[in-house]
Parts: C-alpha cells; sequence; structure tokens
C-alpha cells in the first residue's frame, strides 16, 4: 500500500532553491527524504525522529537543507537551497517506525513514495 506521495520536482533553477513535500496517509516517528541518481547508490538527504531529538543530514546538503512538518505533521517539508547540478535526481519520501540502521540508511526504511524527478538547470 502506498502511504507516502512526494509532491514537488521539476525543473529548478541552478542557484535557486528546491522545495519538496511528501504526504503521508499514516503517522510514522522516523521520516526521511533520500535522493538517487543512475550509477549511484541511493543516499540519506535528511532523516528524522519525529518525535523529537535526532535529526541527520546528509554530507552533500549540509547547511543547505532545512525541513518542516505541515498540516498537522502529515507532511514533511524538504527545503534544499543554492542548488548545484549534483543535486540532481530522484528524490524519496520515506518512513518507518523503528530505525535499525540509523536515521539516514535507506535500509532503515521501510515506506517509500514513487519518486519524484529533480532537475537543476542552468
Amino acid at each position: 500500500q502506498v502511504r507516502l506521495v512526494e509532491n514537488g520536482g521539476g525543473s529548478v533553477q541552478a542557484g535557486g532553491t528546491l522545495r519538496l513535500s511528501c504526504v503521508a496517509s499514516f503517522d510514522f516517528r522516523f521520516m526521511g527524504w533520500f535522493r538517487q541518481t543512475p550509477g549511484k547508490e541511493r543516499e540519506g538527504v535528511v532523516g528524522l525522529d519525529t518525535r523529537g531529538g535526532a535529526t541527520e543530514y546528509g554530507d552533500s546538503v549540509k547547511g543547505r537543507v532545512t525541513i518542516a512538518q505541515t498540516n498537522a505533521k502529515n507532511t514533511l517539508a524538504l527545503q534544499l537551497e543554492n542548488l548545484k547540478s549534483e543535486d540532481s535526481g530522484i528524490y524519496y519520501c520515506a518512513a518507518a517506525h523503528v530505525v535499525g540502521y540509523g536515521l539516514l540508511h535507506p535500509a532503515s526504511y521501510s515506506d517509500w513514495g514513487q519518486g519524484t524527478q529533480v532537475t537543476v538547470s542552468s
């Protein structure tokens, strides 16, 4: 069953800001954003304990990324600033009730959205 849906994506201007959101149909304690480019492993952008206490960011986006929960916490928004070509890829929202491998490891997450393509243009 699909319980996470990504919104946003498309072509975004280099140097600009990417804004994505994930709409959840079920409450999860742990949520995250991941991205993947063909030929590369899926990498963690951000992982969050929605109850507080822990948020982790991927090395490639540290200092440029912020997240926020909106709409009574059924939506997780991602904002990535100062976009670079390397930020292009498919972005996935993920969620889990437990994270056995840490917040930024894909194997920790049991539920995934279908992904949204992000292309940084110049």
